[in-house]
């Protein structure tokens, strides 16, 4: 019992100078004053020393790596208050005690960074008081298969991303961790990634490095892919494996946005009748690369190639193909969850169109033929 009392008074005691020590470095006006700084110093070592166990822990969160701007002439606490709103900072008190004691407060650099929520209150600190920028930028396109997204990063060598391990990952032929990717659960066993690096413009930090690269397109993919898009899914008796390998062929046909609810509904109602897609990029995917035209795919496509004799191939095998065959961008995805409700099971390149690479739909074989002679 007599321990106990004496442990509380010597508590109180701690708490009561940690307090005094407060007070007077907030009461004393004269900033030079040195009895007032080493106040400061005690009660921010303290501070610190209590909480070091949350100075080890991320910062803020989520795990996607942000864009950050401090503007000329911003204070500590304006710039925290700004990583708190952006969720790169959940504790901007202990954020500030940390630059106030290790005097980092006025060396935070006006500039453009990027901050991962991941990262611990002295890293964050650490990476504000760099003054450069740290990016660098690669554009992926829409429809591009991921051979084509591995060529361009080997033409634009992009911080420490390796382009035949970025292959290599998104083959699956590299070990990559694919469990934090929840829309990736009904992934076949053989799969590849292909389809689910989804096509956008992403600023990396140096440091990215391949596996850094997939894992923010596929987090960019979950983000993108809403609650409602995959309910839509859902109402066509679609799987996301499915309806992003739907999306793939409705990206690699339509060229006119307008266009892409109306091709994937036809392409619903021929899976409706049990009539082939019979898809022209179908062919060109399993035919792969051609030199002669430096190309992944094959343009024009000859009556031998739509015999080919591949599961891809949907001139020959009812059905959706195994896979994605390209990287679909959003608007071809929400095509698939929200399609245009026609009667039509045939559409063809419409030559005479007021928009280039416009189709001419039709109902019956007769129409769509009579399309097809209109442009020859």
């Amino acid at each position: 019992m007599a321990r106990s009392v004496l442990l509380l008074v010597v508590l109180t005691a701690c708490l009561a100078a940690v307090l005094l020590f407060y007070f007077r470095w907030l009461g004393d006006d004269v900033v030079g004053n040195g009895r007032s700084l080493q106040a400061r110093d005690i009660y921010l070592q303290t501070y610190l020393t209590a909480n070091a166990d949350e100075l080890e822990q991320p910062a803020g969160n989520g795990f996607t790596p942000a864009p950050f701007t401090i503007a000329s002439g911003e204070s500590a606490d304006t710039i925290a208050a700004n990583l708190a709103a952006a969720g790169l900072l959940n504790n901007t008190e202990l954020f500030l005690n940390y630059l106030r004691f290790h005097g980092l407060d006025a060396q935070l650099e006006a500039g453009e960074y990027i901050i991962d929520p991941q990262q611990t209150i002295p890293q964050i600190a650490a990476t504000l008081t760099e003054a450069v920028v740290q990016e660098e930028t690669v554009r992926f396109v829409e429809g591009w298969r991921l051979e084509q997204m591995a060529d361009y990063l080997a033409d634009n060598p992009i911080a420490y991303v390796d382009a035949t391990q970025f292959l290599a990952i998104a083959q699956r032929q590299a070990v990559f961790d694919l469990a934090p990717y929840p829309f990736l659960a009904d992934l076949p066993p053989t799969a590849t990634l292909e389809g689910y690096l989804f096509p956008d413009t992403y600023r990396l930090p140096p440091e990215a490095d391949a596996a850094y690269l997939v894992d923010l397109m596929l987090r960019t993919f979950g983000q993108r892919v809403t609650t409602s898009m995959q309910q839509g899914f859902q109402a066509q008796g679609f799987t996301m494996h499915q309806a992003v390998t739907l999306a793939a062929i409705v990206e690699r046909e339509a060229v006119v946005d307008a266009e892409r609810p109306i091709i994937a509904g036809v392409f619903y109602n021929r899976l409706a009748q049990e009539m082939k897609l019979e898809a022209d990029p179908t062919v060109q995917y399993p035919l792969g690369y051609q030199p002669e035209s430096d190309s992944w795919w094959k343009s024009p496509l000859w009556l031998e190639d739509l015999e080919l004799d591949s599961p891809y191939n949907t001139y020959r095998y009812t059905g959706l193909p195994p896979g994605p065959i390209a990287n679909p961008s959003l608007s071809s995805l929400e095509a698939v969850a929200f399609p245009t409700q026609t009667d039509f099971i045939f559409f063809v390149a419409d030559c005479e169109a007021a928009v280039a690479g416009s189709h001419a739909f039709s109902i019956t074989y007769e129409e769509h033929l009579a399309n097809v002679q209109r442009c020859r």
